[in-house]
């Protein structure tokens, strides 16, 4: 039997190159290496909460470790403009919460687009707020607490994560309510703040139940009211501001993922995928049930979804910062 040495040797070339081109797509796979979750705020508050739930779970769909990085300040633009600004290779995202939808009508010295300059991945959950003071403080109601702030406007604080954050936005549109307006103390997050609610080192805070659950429950800061239409299972002795108090009152912190803009499809179709597949997570649900939340319905976590309620959330709270004359750096 004779052989065509060539056929042979191009045949084998062929087989090679297509191992080789197998072996290359095997290997640079979405996701090859860990990812970094930036959260735009202080360790061990609401939004850092959240995230780290997230990560976790979408890091065993991934195969990979998705790493939370906490980089506060500025009210979250400093951490959203490294995520505009980082490679769009999948590698780097962000979960930061309505804060996002404020930076705008805060900052004229934006240097990003909050909606053209990101890759929207999904929605992920509507926290509930919770109106608490420190445990010292007289009031035993929230009728008692808003007379108390109404009598005390002059020397009474409050506490909140900085300019244009959901604790600070909370307590604007209290405060438009009341007619009053009370110190503010601005700081990194919601965490460095309630270590010092905890330490009675200012009087009231407008907080995610992902940061105040716990700590009402266990009697160290006062919950009074509930920021919702209607209670919440985890704190159900919390009537709702809306209930009488303050009719018509109603604010949520809904948080999402965002990632650079460009992404590659794979990473993009992956990074989805693997949220999605979190919000379903028999562990995220419980754990957040337990913090008086719950994931968002299936279809607000996709890229379309968050990229239309963003763009509608932005002009709605410009035209409450306007009115309340609020202002960052």
């Amino acid at each position: 039997m004779r052989f065509n040495r060539r056929a042979i040797l191009t045949s084998a070339l062929a087989a090679i190159s297509t191992f080789a081109s197998h072996a290359v797509t095997a290997q640079t796979a979405f996701p090859t290496k860990p990812i970094t979750l930036i959260v735009p705020a202080a360790s061990g508050g609401p939004t850092d909460t959240v995230a780290r739930l997230i990560a976790e779970s979408m890091g065993r769909t991934l195969g990979q470790t998705v790493l939370v990085e906490n980089v506060g300040g500025a009210g979250g633009t400093l951490g959203m403009a490294r995520v505009s600004k980082s490679p769009a290779d999948g590698y780097t995202v962000a979960v930061w919460h309505i804060a996002h939808a404020t930076a705008p009508a805060l900052y004229d010295s934006l240097k990003y687009d909050v909606v053209e300059d990101f890759d929207h991945l999904g929605r992920i959950t509507d926290v509930p707020m919770t109106l608490v003071s420190k445990a010292a403080l007289p009031p035993g109601n929230v009728t008692e607490l808003l007379a108390w702030i109404r009598d005390n406007k002059d020397k009474a604080t409050y506490g909140h994560a900085g300019i244009g954050s959901a604790s600070h936005l909370c307590m604007l549109m209290l405060m438009k309510e009341l007619g009053v307006q009370i110190n503010g103390i601005p700081y990194r997050g919601t965490g460095p703040a309630m270590n010092d609610l905890l330490g009675g080192q200012f009087d009231v805070m407008c907080d995610q139940t992902t940061n105040t659950t716990n700590q009402i429950k266990e009697a160290r800061i006062k919950g009074f009211a509930v920021t919702t239409k209607s209670k919440v299972s985890s704190l159900p002795d919390l009537p709702p501001l809306d209930a009488g108090a303050v009719k018509g009152f109603e604010v949520s912190a809904w948080h999402a993922m965002w990632a650079p803009k460009g992404l590659p499809k794979e990473a993009s179709d992956k990074l989805v995928a693997a949220l999605q597949a979190a919000l379903k997570d028999p562990k995220v649900i419980e754990r957040f049930a337990s913090l008086g939340t719950e994931p968002v319905a299936a279809p607000l976590a996709t890229p379309a979804a968050l990229k239309s309620h963003l763009s509608a959330e932005v002009p709605r709270w410009a035209a409450v910062i306007k009115a309340a004359g609020a202002k960052g750096n």
